[in-house]
């Protein structure tokens, strides 16, 4: 087999090949009975970035797809994409939320009854890329006490894996299953999300966190409504028809 730079001496002779390299890797995984799709990003090689509202008339993308139009007619092809977090009654973000920089919602750390909803399940978290351009998951106290400027951020919950521990308010057995989808930073520069395929505790889901893609620490995003886009495969994750507008969606755009 031709080495990747024979490969790319012999597209150059040739004047060009119609070769790309894919921005990601993407596979499908089996853990405890269920499937799961799982993305895996090097952040040394690929831009993820958030987005709520078109900058060109303010208003929300609400779904993938709109984000994947926008991104086209402005060159770019989205690769991937992802529900960002939970939000509130008015589809926006319930928890603080920084894009480009800029922070459109500040820290929620409001302690609620666990019953009214995922995000009041303690403790919730931030899923953050700094300055420098590694990412990382925190508590939100524990964001909050770092007071470090980021460049990308959303705060969703509850935490999955805090410290390589799974969080205790999970019960092992538990018969509340639905579709869910969360993030790690298994690495500084190495960014993991996760959707499941069909109906899934929080105990078995921060299980695939923690014992199979070996994250310390890792984020609940949503259930129910989560989705992956996933560019040459298509959509992953919960039926299209339960899928609700999106507050934030986390993307991966390459050139066109």
């Amino acid at each position: 087999m031709l080495s990747l730079l024979a490969l790319l001496g012999v597209c150059a002779l040739l004047g060009g090949c119609n070769y790309q390299v894919q921005p990601m890797e993407s596979r499908e995984v089996t853990f405890q009975g269920q499937d799961f799709t799982v993305v895996s990003l090097d952040l040394h090689r690929e831009s993820l970035s958030l987005h709520w509202k078109n900058p060109d008339n303010g208003q929300p993308f609400g779904d993938i797809q709109t984000l994947r139009e926008w991104g086209a007619a402005n060159g770019k092809r989205l690769m991937f994409a992802a529900n960002a977090g939970i939000y509130d009654q008015a589809f926006a973000p319930l928890g603080m939320y920084v894009e480009n920089g800029k922070t459109l919602v500040p820290l929620n750390l409001f302690r609620g009854n666990p019953a009214a909803g995922n995000f009041s399940i303690q403790p919730n978290g931030v899923f953050a890329i700094y300055p420098d351009g590694h990412a990382a998951v925190r508590t939100s106290t524990q964001f909050k006490a770092d007071g470090k400027p980021v460049d990308w951020a959303t705060q969703s919950g509850p935490m999955l894996v805090i410290d390589g521990e799974i969080n205790s308010q999970f019960v092992n057995d538990s018969n509340s299953t639905k579709w869910r989808s969360g993030v790690c930073a298994r690495g500084p520069y190495q960014v993991v999300f996760a959707v499941s395929e069909s109906p899934v505790n929080f105990h078995t889901f921060a299980s695939l966190f923690r014992d199979k893609l070996g994250c310390r620490d890792a984020l609940y995003l949503d259930g129910t409504i989560s989705q992956f886009y996933i560019d040459g495969t298509g959509y992953a994750g919960a039926p299209t028809f339960m899928v609700k507008p999106y507050a934030g969606i986390f993307a991966v755009f390459a050139n066109q």
